[in-house]
């Protein structure tokens, strides 16, 4: 603080905030902002959730323009139902984010993208009874037709019945194979296509929670009917896969959007790491996240990981404390809103998109 005035009578001491060099906010004027980053500048000098979405650009462009800072971002929620799938495509393309684990329901929907079909609206006077019965999944106020997961079973199928029964299968290198798949047959854009072009590895830690490790199963039902040799699958696989891509970074970065298993299966690898020391397999220093940028509405009160803080982590060994230079934004906000906004708003900055003048 600045140089203390004498005190008032009730023995209050008023400060200057100017002397004492706070910074001030100002009122959000929309006929200066002519782009998504003037937006979004300018809500980071508001308040409440605004100041957040500002505040998280920042670290999101320090994080991009960290040349020794390689970027994990964790994905939960129906975001590719949602239609936020060509933002990451973008995160991708741009060179943002080196590295995705997220849940097997998002790859799913975005394969559906990827491959030129479509979700639709959903009216709530629908019954949701005669939607099952006319093949319409819904998806809160979207919906996935049936016939567009059957087609997503025709991609694995074609893809399992292509591999040498002498490999293991593990996650993340089904997806580069369908990556490759989508290069090869699909014109439009999609995650696991941008993924594949840029060799960033995708994971996806609960696989058999999704359309994707269903048809797995399935497939494996199939070799067995035909007395073909069941494919072995090791999920370890992708976890050493992560851990040796992680071991070898000077430092880390995570973009969480939601939580749950995405979040906390990328966030332990500072606990892996830590116990690798300590417990004498391997003489390392400590690997903790140096920046990290979540967005997620879930509040700390609903004692969920989804809802913790960044600060709490620090407790685990996941994250360099603040005072040790880690730096860290949360959005309390849906991912439809803010994503958007914050991911617009650093890409232009970095100068991504080439629009026409």
């Amino acid at each position: 603080m600045g140089r203390q005035q004498k005190k008032t009578v009730t023995g209050r001491v008023l400060h200057d905030p100017v002397k004492d060099k706070l910074r001030p906010i100002f009122p959000l004027d929309l006929s200066r902002c002519r782009t998504i980053d003037d937006l979004v500048r300018a809500m980071g000098n508001t308040a409440f959730t605004g100041r957040q979405i500002g505040d998280a650009a920042d670290v999101l462009e320090a994080m991009a323009r960290d040349k020794d800072c390689f970027v994990v971002m964790t994905l939960s929620g129906a975001l590719t139902v949602g239609k936020m799938g060509l933002i990451f495509c973008d995160l991708i393309e741009s060179g943002v984010v080196n590295a995705i684990v997220s849940t097997g329901a998002l790859m799913a929907h975005g394969l559906v993208e990827a491959t030129g079909r479509s979700h639709f609206r959903y009216d709530a006077r629908m019954n949701d009874k005669m939607l099952f019965e006319a093949g319409y999944n819904r998806v809160y106020d979207s919906l996935e037709p049936e016939v567009n997961l059957d087609h997503v079973e025709e991609v694995m199928q074609r893809l399992l019945n292509e591999w040498d029964a002498n490999d293991v299968v593990c996650r993340w290198e089904i997806h580069r194979r369908i990556g490759e798949f989508l290069q090869k047959h699909a014109p439009g854009r999609g995650i696991l296509k941008s993924a594949f072009q840029h060799d960033v590895p995708v994971f996806v830690p609960a696989f058999s929670d999704s359309e994707l490790g269903i048809d797995f199963a399935l497939h494996k039902i199939a070799r067995q009917k035909e007395n073909r040799p069941v494919l072995r699958f090791d999920p370890f696989e992708d976890f050493e896969k992560f851990a040796n891509t992680m071991l070898a970074t000077k430092r880390m970065g995570i973009f969480t959007v939601g939580g749950g298993v995405p979040r906390n299966w990328s966030q332990q690898f500072g606990v892996y790491a830590e116990l690798l020391a300590r417990r004498g397999y391997k003489k390392l220093p400590l690997k903790r996240y140096n920046y990290g940028l979540r967005i997620c509405p879930e509040p700390v009160s609903w004692g969920g990981l989804s809802g913790s803080t960044y600060t709490e982590a620090v407790s685990w060994g996941k994250f360099v404390p603040p005072e040790e230079g880690g730096r860290f934004a949360e959005v309390f906000d849906d991912a439809t809103v803010a994503l958007p906004l914050i991911v617009g708003a650093v890409l232009e900055r970095l100068g991504h998109f080439k629009h026409d003048k």
